[in-house]
């Protein structure tokens, strides 16, 4: 059976901390706060974080990552698979 390789791709992200407005200006990243004003991101007031996705609607608990894919799509992407499928540069 052939093998792959996930080919490198950069995204950017951050760690849901399910505190907004209140980091926003330092914390959260412009496509962010523009994916709440567009209406693709929801915070919610339970912490949670309910994102618009290509696939439908996702919930997102704190302490996620979220994360804006290489075509500008937001997703939400549990930490432990955070940390094996993607590292810093």
């Amino acid at each position: 059976m052939p093998l792959y390789r996930k080919k490198p791709v950069e995204i950017e992200a951050i760690e849901w901390t399910g505190k907004y407005p209140e980091l926003r200006a330092n914390y959260y990243p412009p496509w962010f706060n523009n994916g709440i004003g567009q209406g693709q991101l929801y915070p919610r007031s339970d912490g949670k974080l309910i994102i618009d996705t290509l696939e439908g609607t996702i919930e997102a608990d704190i302490g996620d990552i979220i994360i804006q894919g290489v075509h500008k799509e937001v997703y939400p992407c549990k930490p432990d698979i955070f940390k094996i499928t993607y590292e810093k540069i």
